[in-house]
C-alpha cells in the first residue's frame, strides 16, 4: 500500500507545484490592484473583479489573436508538409549518413531562438522578407519546429512493417503511392498530435515576433503583453488578465486532446 501511496503523493505535489503559476495567474486576474500587490498575498480574490471584457476591447485582443492564428497556421502547415516527407525519407534508410543527418537535426533543435535571431534577421533583411514580417516569423519558427517534428514522425514511420511497403510496390503502387496510401494513414495519429504540439508552442512564440515585427497591427498575442509594461510602473492586473485570455484556448485544446497527445507521442515506443 505504501509503495503506491508515496509515489502518488509525490506526483500530486509535483503537479500542484507545476500548476500553481497557472492558478495564480487566473486568481490575480480577478483581483483589484490593491489586493494584487498586498503582502501577504491572498490565495483567492476577496472581491472578484471581471477585467477581461475591458482588457479585450481596450487592447484589441481580437487583432492580436488573429495575428497569432495566422502565424500558427503558417508554421504548422509548413512544418507538416516539409517535415512529413523528410521524416518518411529518413525512415526508409538506416545508415551512417542518415544517422549523421539525424544528429544534425537534433543539434539544430538544441540551438535557442535567441542565438539564431541575429543571423536570421540579417538573412531575412537581405532577402527582403522583413517587408512581410509575419511570413519571416513563420519561416523562422517553422525552421525551429522542424527537427522536433521530424524526429517524432520518423519514429512512427519506422514502425510500419517493410512488408506492407513491399506488397504495395508489388501490387503496382509507386513510391509516391505507397507514401500516400500506406505510410500516411498508418502514421496519421503521430503526425496530427505532433502538429498540435507545434501549434501550441507557436502560440507562445515571442523572440522572433519581437525581432521581426515592428508594426503593432501585425503583432501576435505574446507581444500584446508589452502594452502593460511601462517605464514607471507595470500593470500586473492587465498582464494577468491578458495572459489568461491567451492561455485559456491553449489549455482547452490540450485538455480535450491530452489522451491523443500521449498516445501519439508514445506510439511505437513498444513493439
Amino acid at each position: 500500500m505504501m509503495r503506491r501511496t508515496i509515489p502518488t503523493l509525490i506526483a500530486v505535489a509535483l503537479l500542484g507545484f507545476y500548476l500553481f503559476p497557472i492558478y495564480w495567474m487566473y486568481a490575480t486576474s480577478f483581483k483589484t490592484l490593491t489586493e494584487a500587490v498586498q503582502y501577504p498575498p491572498t490565495l483567492w480574490p476577496s472581491e472578484p473583479q471581471f477585467h477581461h471584457a475591458e482588457v479585450f476591447q481596450k487592447f484589441s485582443v481580437a487583432r492580436y489573436f488573429v495575428n497569432s492564428i495566422v502565424i500558427t497556421l503558417g508554421v504548422t502547415a509548413i512544418t507538416v508538409v516539409v517535415g512529413t516527407g523528410t521524416a518518411y525519407a529518413l525512415a526508409l534508410r538506416r545508415n551512417l549518413f542518415v544517422d549523421l543527418i539525424l544528429f544534425t537535426i537534433l543539434l539544430l533543435q538544441a540551438l535557442p531562438a535567441s542565438l539564431m535571431v541575429t543571423p536570421l534577421f540579417v538573412l531575412f533583411n537581405m532577402a527582403g522578407l522583413l517587408n512581410t514580417p509575419r511570413f519571416a516569423v513563420v519561416l523562422a519558427v517553422a525552421a525551429k519546429s522542424l527537427p522536433f517534428f521530424i524526429v517524432i514522425c520518423r519514429t512512427a514511420f519506422l514502425q510500419i512493417p517493410r512488408e506492407l511497403r513491399d506488397a504495395a510496390l508489388v501490387d503496382g503502387n509507386s513510391n509516391v503511392g505507397v507514401f500516400f496510401n500506406i505510410a500516411l494513414p498508418l502514421a496519421r495519429n503521430s503526425i496530427v498530435v505532433t502538429a498540435v504540439l507545434i501549434a501550441i508552442q507557436t502560440m507562445g512564440e515571442y523572440v522572433y515576433s519581437r525581432s521581426f515585427i515592428a508594426k503593432i497591427e501585425l503583432q501576435p498575442l505574446t507581444l500584446g503583453l508589452s502594452n502593460f509594461i511601462g517605464a514607471q510602473q507595470t500593470d500586473w492586473i492587465g498582464i494577468m488578465t491578458f495572459a489568461s485570455i491567451l492561455v485559456t484556448p491553449i489549455l482547452i485544446v490540450f485538455i480535450f486532446l491530452q489522451r491523443r497527445i500521449i498516445s501519439g507521442l508514445t506510439a511505437g515506443a513498444l513493439k
